[in-house]
């Protein structure tokens, strides 16, 4: 089933080397391993993440963000790749901070190019301390970024993985996350889904 053509890049949306950087990198390596992938991978561990202020620079100059930080990064993966993995931990039953300003510093590469992401297949995984703490409204979260830039988000279908791969650390880390069996599979399903339709649309182009 492999495709060395797929391009698939993957964000962690965390401050820490933990269950997030772990679940982000395991979906990578499984698409790698499944589907001959070529992978990047942007972790927000360490990195400097401006907030989005709307200056509304990008918007006048169409030459980028005010903020000259470690987006750039991102902003060029996201245009070489094919397909898009957004992960994130739940924080007060959300998404954290830093995977929100990543989502919201892309107005600045739609400034230059609306459609940076069109027709891209997009999937999101949240990672929560609680089996039930918010995973389900940060996938949604991340789904609706997908739908406004015009990406095609993708979930992992009915029976385990409705939205995208939901997992339970028990606020254990990367540990707690290797334990999750169920959600371990709701991530994979999500990842074949992603890229079995990468692989359809890039067959009808």
């Amino acid at each position: 089933m492999g495709d060395e053509n797929i391009r698939l890049f993957g964000i962690s949306g965390s401050p820490r080397k933990a269950s997030t950087d772990y679940i982000v990198q395991e979906a990578l390596r499984h698409a790698g391993e499944m589907y001959s992938a070529q992978i990047e991978y942007f972790s927000a561990m360490g990195k400097k993440i401006n907030f989005c202020i709307h200056c509304d620079y990008c918007i006048k100059n169409k030459n980028g963000c005010v903020h000259k930080d470690d987006m750039q990064f991102v902003y060029e993966k996201l245009i070489w790749a094919d397909a898009i993995i957004i992960g994130t931990p739940v924080y007060q039953g959300l998404l954290s901070a830093q995977t929100k300003a990543i989502m919201d510093r892309c107005r600045a590469i739609a400034a230059q190019d609306m459609y940076f992401i069109r027709n891209k297949p997009g999937a999101a995984l949240a990672v929560g301390g609680d089996r039930i703490g918010g995973q389900e409204p940060s996938i949604q979260a991340i789904l609706n970024f997908y739908i406004i830039n015009e990406a095609i988000p993708v979930g992992g279908g009915s029976f385990g993985a409705n939205l995208g791969g939901a997992l339970w650390s028990k606020d254990r880390g990367a540990e707690g996350a290797k334990d999750d069996e169920e959600g371990l599979k709701s991530m994979r399903k999500t990842v074949d889904r992603l890229m079995k339709t990468t692989i359809l649309l890039k067959k009808k182009n």
